[in-house]
């Protein structure tokens, strides 16, 4: 199921929370960065946090009544927002990786990545949502 609102520079839609619909939010984000002047300067960073994101949003919640997951996007004080939003009552935490570990690096991407992240709970007291700021890499002058 996708249901999608769109306002100036700010974009949400509704996902299934299934890993098959972790593209679907990287797409989405491509889609709505290339509708930005200089989107293309948050968008490397922004697809792999965004999917690190949804990815533990879908492994981690605990909530069975609500399979969506939310994601909101925008643009504010030239940072972009990341917003993944889930009915799980979990909160992330920032763990130590080891070189020989096969999970569990998400959170670190996110933390070294992101301008500033963190967890809130959501309107309504049911569930959270994890956000990232995305500062633009800068620009390259020409010699």
């Amino acid at each position: 199921m996708l249901k999608v609102c769109c306002r100036p520079r700010t974009f949400a839609a509704r996902l299934d929370s299934c890993i098959e619909s972790t593209p679907v939010a990287r797409h989405l984000l491509r889609a709505y960065l290339s509708a930005l002047p200089a989107g293309d300067r948050y968008a490397d960073t922004a697809e792999l946090l965004l999917g690190e994101l949804f990815a533990n949003a879908v492994q981690y919640c605990d909530a069975p009544d609500d399979r969506h997951i939310e994601i909101r996007f925008a643009v504010t004080n030239g940072l972009l927002r990341l917003e993944v939003h889930d009915a799980g009552s979990g909160r992330p935490s920032l763990r130590t990786v080891t070189p020989d570990d096969e999970h569990g690096r998400g959170l670190f991407l996110v933390n070294e990545l992101s301008a500033h992240w963190g967890c809130c709970p959501r309107a309504g007291g049911i569930g959270k949502y994890v956000w990232a700021l995305i500062a633009p890499t800068p620009t390259i002058a020409a010699a």
